[in-house]
């Protein structure tokens, strides 16, 4: 009797895993379909192209545990007595797997936000302050997602249902006592919302930090990555750019005005060199045509300080549009015009002149 009721429940349990083995290797072959066929679709429409790429995963799983779940429904008999734990556990699977879910379309109505509005008038002012507001946003409604998934999760045991019903009576003090524990985290996060939906600062902008000229890589509810021109990341808690000045370069526009300096001779040809400017401009992919002109700035010291104004379209363009200005001006200057570089004159003293002044009355002792 013993070995026929133990043969008896290892063919059961055969038979369990191989219904439970055939739904989960169905429900895969049915998600791999779907994603086949939105793979197709999405040739044509973004939006299914968004779905196909970045829920591929998560809704192979839920159809997975789906299906795991119906296939121990119709093969374990509810009077077993590990039946509960296997249905628990598939219960907190499948939050978990729905969570992934939710998270993934979120991701899918990001890229849709950006895309949309990127390709209105001003796009890439525009893009720019969309995609830091939908990110921040995103990221608020993936963080508390997350955490309605993990109180699900958790409230599924009975023990924690009453922890969970003494908490929510005392919430007026444990909010209390949470928010000032918190109050440095919650500082930061509402400054993190602040700065996005204030427009302060977008991804992508460019900025001068801490001496630091960097632009905008992320932003996030607690920090700021800033890439420095030197591909350093400079990590700045959010509560920095509301309580420290900063510059924002392209706040408004990212073309931006530019200069290059130098101290000449007198004797520089001015429309010469004006002309040389002119020429680098024409030939360089960075100039973006508006402002290239020539200036005599100061005259002082013995020097002409000669400035350059240019403009580009952006900061990168601008920094190697300086650089070649400034090679190109010096190459000429070396080449057409070596009188126009700097230098410095010393003249003696004409002696034979003085003696004479002397000699005539007109020093110090013939005056007294």
């Amino acid at each position: 009797m013993p070995e026929e009721f133990e043969l008896e429940s290892v063919t059961h349990l055969a038979v369990i895993l191989a219904w439970l083995v055939g739904a989960v290797v169905a429900a895969y072959l049915l998600g791999w379909a779907v994603s086949w066929v939105l793979r197709r679709l999405g040739r044509r429409s973004g939006l299914i192209h968004d779905l196909a790429e970045l829920t591929r995963r998560p809704f192979r799983a839920t159809l997975m545990v789906i299906a795991a779940n119906l296939a121990v429904d119709a093969t374990v008999d509810p009077a077993r007595s590990w039946r509960p734990w296997i249905d628990h556990l598939l219960h907190i699977v499948i939050i978990g797997v729905i969570t992934w879910l939710v998270a993934s379309l979120l991701l899918v109505a990001e890229r849709r936000v950006i895309a949309r509005f990127g390709q209105m008038a001003d796009a890439d002012r525009r893009r720019r302050r969309i995609r830091t507001q939908v990110m921040t946003l995103r990221r608020l409604v993936i963080a508390i997602v997350v955490l309605l998934g993990v109180a699900a999760a958790v409230m599924t045991f009975p023990s924690f249902r009453q922890i969970g019903a003494t908490m929510f009576a005392s919430a007026g003090v444990l909010s209390v006592v949470a928010g000032l524990a918190a109050q440095t985290s919650l500082g930061a996060v509402f400054a993190g919302m602040q700065i996005s939906f204030s427009d302060a600062i977008r991804v992508g902008d460019v900025v001068l930090i801490e001496g630091e000229f960097g632009r905008i890589e992320e932003i996030t509810l607690t920090y700021v990555v800033v890439q420095i021109w030197d591909q350093r990341r400079l990590v700045l808690p959010t509560t920095y750019f509301t309580t420290t000045p900063f510059e924002n370069w392209t706040r408004n526009a990212t073309d931006l005005f530019g200069t290059v300096e130098f101290d000449v001779d007198f004797t520089v040809p001015i429309d010469a060199m004006r002309a040389e400017l002119e020429r680098l401009l024409a030939h360089s992919d960075h100039w973006d045509g508006q402002i290239g002109s020539l200036q005599v700035f100061a005259a002082v010291g013995g020097f002409l300080r000669v400035r350059a104004l240019i403009s580009a379209a952006d900061s990168d363009a601008l920094s190697g549009l300086r650089y070649v200005v400034r090679e190109g001006l010096v190459k000429w200057m070396q080449r057409a015009a070596p009188e126009a570089l700097p230098r410095w004159r010393v003249e003696q003293p004409d002696t034979r002149a003085a003696a004479e002044l002397a000699a005539a009355g007109y020093g110090r002792g013939a005056a007294e």
